[in-house]
C-alpha cells in the first residue's frame, strides 16, 4: 500500500518536500529509533539475564521462565534470582556456568540493594569559619561604657573591656567620626557601613544603631561591628576512615596542623561524634578554635533513596529504590505506544463520523452534531475518576476513556472536507455510474479528505504522550508500578532536592515531544501547495 501511494506522483511528490525538510526528515528518523529502542527494552534494561548457561545447557530466561528449581535443586517452582544465582558457588568456581545480563542489569520494577552501591566509607568534618559580631557604646572621648561580644573580637575577656578607649584597638576613619559627632549632637547620621581597621591587620565593618532626635543628647552612641572574612580563612576539612584516622593526602595543611592544636576535651568531643556519625546523621556544632569561632559540620555519603547519578545508575535512582534510566526507558516506550494507539482509534472515530455527516447531510447531519455537542460537554476528568474508581485503573481502560472523547476534533475537519468535495465532478460522476456510496466515501472521497487527517497526526501525538504524562503525574493515570514519566515528575515534586528526577524525564519528554512538533511542521509544508510560504 506504501508502495503504491509512493508511485502517485502527487505523493512522491509531498513526499520528497517532506524529506527537502531536513529538520522534519532527520527527526522523523531520530524518533523511529528511539521508539524502536524503547520497543527492545528488555534487551537493554532487564534484572533477568539474557542468556545462562548451566550444567552444560542453554537458557534463555528473557523469553521463557524457568523455575529456580533448575538451578539449585530446591524444589522450589518460584521465580529465580538470578543475580544472587550468579553468586552461588556453583556459578563463581565453575566457568563453565556463566551468565550475560543486559546492558543495564537493572528492571524497572527492581528495588535496588543500598548495599549494593559503592560510596565513600569516610567522615568529613568540614569547619566553616564564623565571623565574629559584637555591639559596644561608646562616650564621646570613644571610651567603652558597655558592650556584648567585643571582647571576643579584640581577644579580650569581656569583663576586662569596659572603659577600653576603642581608638587604642581601630584606626577610626574621618567619616565614621563625623557620623559619631551627629549622634552626639543629637543630629540625624547616615547608618552606612565603614570598615575600620585594627592595629592587628583586623577588618571590621561598623554601623550605627537605629537613631532618631530625643529631647536631650545621648550620653553613648552604640556600634556594631562585624569581623570581616580574610581571604585565607577557608573552610577546612578533615577527612577520617572508619578507624578514625586521618586521611592526610585528602587534607588542607592548615586543617591538619588545626587538629593537632585542639585541646584534649575538643579533640574528645569531636571523636565522639564522628564515631556517631558511621552510624546516625549529627547535627552541626560550632566551636572555638583559638580566637576564632567554626561551625563544624560531619559530613558521609548515605545510601537514601531517591539516590543521586552514579558509575552504575547514570541517571539515578528514584524514591522507591529503583533505577531511573530504565524507568524512563520503559516509560518512553508506553507513552509512545498509548500515543499512536490513541490517535490512530480517535482519528479512525473521528474520520467514519465525520464522513458520515460530511456526505449525507441535512437531518443525519444536525442531529449528530448536536449529539457531538451534547457528547463533548462532558467533564473527561470526572468520568475518568468514576471509571477509575469502579474498574481500576488500567492502560486499555485509559485508552478507552480518551478515545471516547478524542475522536471529536478530527472529525470536524473530515465533516467539512466531505461538504467541500461531495459536489465535486468527480463524486457526481460515481453517483452517475451507480457505484455504491460506501464506495464512494471510502475510495473517491476519503483518499482526497486526509490532508487534515495526516497534517494533524503528529500533533495529536504530542496531545496524546502530554495528556498521558498529566494523568499519571495527578495520580489518575497508568496504575503503579507501572514505568511512567508522569509517575516520576510526581515524585520529583515529593523530594525537590533530587534534581535528576525532574531533569532526565522532563528533557526526554521536552526531546520526543520537539521532535514530533518538527515532524508535523515537514508534514504541513509537505502538503502545503506553495513551496516556500513566508512574509517577505
Amino acid at each position: 500500500m506504501i508502495f503504491t501511494a509512493y508511485k502517485n506522483p502527487i505523493a512522491r511528490k509531498r513526499f520528497l518536500r517532506f524529506k527537502e525538510m531536513k529538520r522534519a526528515y532527520i527527526a522523523l528518523w531520530i524518533l523511529t529509533i528511539l521508539y524502536l529502542v524503547s520497543l527492545g527494552s528488555e534487551l537493554i534494561c532487564n534484572n533477568a539475564p539474557l542468556y545462562v548457561r548451566f550444567n552444560e545447557k542453554s537458557y534463555y530466561p528473557l523469553f521463557k521462565y524457568y523455575s529456580e528449581d533448575i538451578f539449585t535443586g530446591n524444589n522450589k517452582k518460584t521465580k529465580p534470582d538470578y543475580k544472587k544465582l550468579n553468586n552461588l558457588s556453583s556459578f563463581k568456581e565453575n566457568p563453565d556456568n556463566f551468565m550475560i545480563f543486559p546492558l543495564v542489569p537493572y528492571g524497572p520494577f527492581e528495588s535496588i540493594d543500598p548495599d549494593s552501591i559503592i560510596v565513600s566509607n569516610n567522615v568529613t568534618i568540614d569547619l566553616t569559619p564564623i565571623p565574629k559580631i559584637g555591639t559596644v557604646n561608646i562616650r564621646k572621648d570613644y571610651s567603652i561604657e558597655k558592650s556584648d561580644s567585643f571582647g571576643l573580637i579584640i581577644g579580650r575577656k569581656e569583663r576586662e573591656v569596659k572603659d577600653l578607649v576603642i581608638n587604642e584597638y581601630f584606626i577610626i576613619p574621618r567619616e565614621l567620626k563625623l557620623a559619631v559627632e551627629k549622634r552626639f549632637a543629637n543630629n540625624e547620621a547616615s547608618r552606612s557601613t565603614h570598615i575600620i581597621k585594627s592595629y592587628n591587620g583586623m577588618e571590621v565593618d561598623v554601623s550605627l544603631s537605629t537613631f532618631s532626635p530625643r529631647k536631650k543628647p545621648p550620653k553613648s552612641v552604640r556600634l556594631l561591628l562585624k569581623e570581616v572574612t580574610q581571604k585565607n580563612q577557608k573552610a577546612l576539612k578533615l577527612v577520617f576512615n572508619k578507624k578514625l584516622e586521618l586521611i592526610q593526602n585528602n587534607l588542607i595543611s592548615n586543617g591538619y596542623e588545626m587538629w593537632k592544636e585542639l585541646s584534649y576535651p575538643d579533640k574528645g568531643l569531636l571523636v565522639k561524634l564522628i564515631k556517631t556519625r558511621f552510624l546516625n546523621p549529627v547535627d552541626p556544632i560550632t566551636l572555638t578554635i583559638g580566637s576564632q569561632i567554626y561551625l563544624i559540620d560531619f559530613i558521609k555519603e548515605d545510601v537514601r533513596f531517591p539516590f543521586g547519578p552514579s558509575e552504575d545508575h547514570l541517571m539515578g535512582i528514584d524514591g522507591a529504590g529503583r533505577d531511573v534510566f530504565a524507568r524512563i526507558l520503559y516509560g518512553m516506550r508506553t507513552s509512545i505506544t498509548f500515543g499512536l494507539m490513541l490517535v490512530v482509534s480517535s482519528m479512525a472515530i473521528g474520520i467514519i463520523t465525520g464522513s458520515i455527516q460530511g456526505y449525507y447531510g441535512g437531518a443525519i447531519d444536525i442531529t449528530c452534531q448536536r449529539l457531538i455537542e451534547i457528547w463533548s460537554a462532558l467533564p473527561f476528568l470526572y468520568i475518568m475518576i468514576l471509571m477509575g474508581s469502579i474498574y481500576g485503573r488500567s492502560f486499555t481502560l485509559l485508552l478507552f476513556c480518551y478515545g471516547l472523547f478524542n475522536w471529536i476534533g478530527i472529525s470536524y475537519y473530515i465533516r467539512a472536507e466531505f461538504f467541500r468535495l461531495r459536489k465535486q465532478t468527480f463524486v457526481e460522476a460515481a453517483v452517475c455510474t451507480g457505484i455504491s456510496t460506501h464506495k464512494i466515501i471510502f475510495k473517491h472521497i476519503l483518499p482526497n479528505a486526509m490532508v487534515p487527517v495526516i497534517t494533524f497526526f503528529p500533533f495529536s501525538l504530542v496531545g496524546a504522550i502530554g495528556s498521558l504524562t498529566a494523568l499519571d503525574y495527578l495520580g489518575f493515570g497508568l496504575p503503579p508500578p507501572t514505568p511512567s514519566w508522569g509517575e516520576l515528575l510526581f515524585q520529583a515534586q515529593q523530594y525537590r532536592w533530587a534534581w535528576w528526577l525532574i531533569l532526565y524525564p522532563s528533557l526526554l519528554l521536552f526531546i520526543v515531544m520537539l521532535l514530533c512538533v518538527f515532524i508535523g511542521e515537514g508534514i504541513r509544508n509537505a502538503y502545503d501547495p506553495k513551496k516556500f510560504t513566508r512574509i517577505e
